[in-house]
């Protein structure tokens, strides 16, 4: 949607410049290049002023409306990402809970069998004991 509305600017801002530079000034403008005096004619005796600023305005109108979409469609751009963003930190965040649950785990698992561990030598020193002559 981006990509095309660009081109459609694009193409409004080329007929603008082509509307523009048609029209004549004071020196004759790029209207004149066309033939002097005979462009006047192309578009009619007093119909070219007429037409060349009904198409500048519509072009220009368009060329705003256009920039102010575009604008719009960038900033909204933006939002999504800073969302992206905001939704990458606290899956982060997600991610560090869940392994420090996981390291707390590991650490009670590892306690107990420290613990059972300890008890097994507990055991095997007393049978030693027991075992050995007195």
């Amino acid at each position: 949607m981006y990509t095309f509305i660009s081109i459609v600017y694009v193409f409004v801002c080329l007929f603008l410049i082509l509307v523009v530079l048609l029209q004549s000034g004071k020196g004759g403008g790029l209207g004149s290049a066309f033939g002097g005096g005979a462009s006047q004619q192309i578009f009619g005796g007093a119909g070219a002023g007429n037409l060349l600023t009904r198409l500048t305005a519509g072009f220009a109108f368009a060329f705003m409306a256009l920039s102010v979409w575009l604008a719009f469609l960038s900033s909204s751009g933006e939002q999504a990402l800073d969302r992206a963003v905001r939704e990458q930190a606290a899956a982060k965040e997600v991610a560090a809970e869940i392994e420090l649950e996981e390291a707390e785990e590991a650490a009670a698992v590892a306690e107990e069998a420290a613990e059972a561990e300890a008890e097994a030598e507990v055991e095997v020193e007393v049978e030693v004991e027991e075992a050995a002559p007195e």
